[in-house]
């Protein structure tokens, strides 16, 4: 059995619109579980999502929630998310979600040749995640 390394983002109130958001872009299987559903909390957080899990083709598979009532963000720091696409033929996809993605984002970095050779960008969407992507340049040598 394979181990899996999957990213879980805890958003301060915008778990249902992040998810939704990276589901219009990305595509996959969205599912969301709400307080109200899981741990039947309060008025005011039974909307609010306890647990969403967006799983896409090829490997993409992304997790969030809102902060849990009356926890707050532990502050350790920036994750960026990583796409990379290593084979040149499915450029047109990474780039879609690129261009998709982009839109309410902050560039840091356009999406365009790197030193490494490959194409490369990063951006931070309005949801304060900080994105990369990495795709091939050209068709890899077998």
């Amino acid at each position: 059995m394979a181990v899996a390394l999957t990213p879980y983002l805890q958003l301060p109130g915008t778990a249902r619109e992040a998810l939704e958001t990276y589901h219009a872009v990305f595509g996959g299987e969205l599912g969301m579980l709400t307080y109200g559903e899981g741990m039947g909390v309060d008025d005011q957080n039974k909307d609010s999502i306890m647990h969403g899990s967006l799983f896409v083709d090829r490997g993409l598979h992304v997790m969030a929630s809102d902060l849990p009532p009356g926890m707050e963000s532990n502050g350790l720091g920036t994750i960026a998310l990583s796409v990379n696409e290593p084979d040149a033929s499915e450029n047109t996809k990474l780039e879609r979600w690129w261009n998709d993605l982009s839109e309410h984002s902050e560039v840091l970095m356009p999406l365009e040749r790197a030193p490494w050779g490959d194409r490369f960008g990063m951006l931070k969407d309005r949801f304060g995640v900080t994105w990369m992507f990495n795709t091939a340049e050209t068709a890899s040598q077998g």
